[in-house]
C-alpha cells in the first residue's frame, strides 16, 4: 500500500535551500518514491493552516517511505537543509487501499 510523505515548509535561507532540493530528489528516487507536488499554486479550501510552501512525496509502502527518511543519502540533503527553513513540517501517512465497485 502506497505511502505518502507531506511537508510544509518556510524556506528563510533560498540559496541554502537550492543545495538540499539539488540532492533530495536522488535520495527519493533511489528510495522508489517520487515527487506528487513540490511547490506550486495552492489555495485553502477549510479551515486556518495557512501553509508557506508544500511537497507532496509517494512511495510504495510506509516501510519504504521511512527507508528514505533514514537512509544516507537523504540525511546528506538534510544536512545541506540545515539553517536553510524557519520551519519544515513532515509527516508520513499511510495511503488506503483503492475501493473496488
Amino acid at each position: 500500500m502506497s505511502a505518502y510523505i507531506i511537508v510544509d515548509m518556510q524556506i528563510s535561507d533560498m540559496e541554502r535551500y537550492k543545495q538540499y532540493m539539488a540532492e533530495a530528489p536522488a535520495a527519493v528516487k533511489a528510495a522508489g518514491g517520487e515527487y506528487l507536488v513540490r511547490g506550486g499554486r495552492f489555495e485553502v479550501m477549510e479551515g486556518h493552516w495557512q501553509p508557506a510552501r508544500i511537497a507532496m512525496l509517494r512511495f510504495p509502502s510506509f516501510e519504504q517511505a521511512k527507508a528514505f527518511y533514514e537512509g544516507e543519502l537523504y540525511r546528506q540533503a538534510r544536512a545541506k537543509r540545515a539553517g536553510a527553513t524557519e520551519f519544515f513540517n513532515m509527516v508520513l501517512v499511510e495511503g488506503v487501499a483503492a475501493p473496488v465497485f
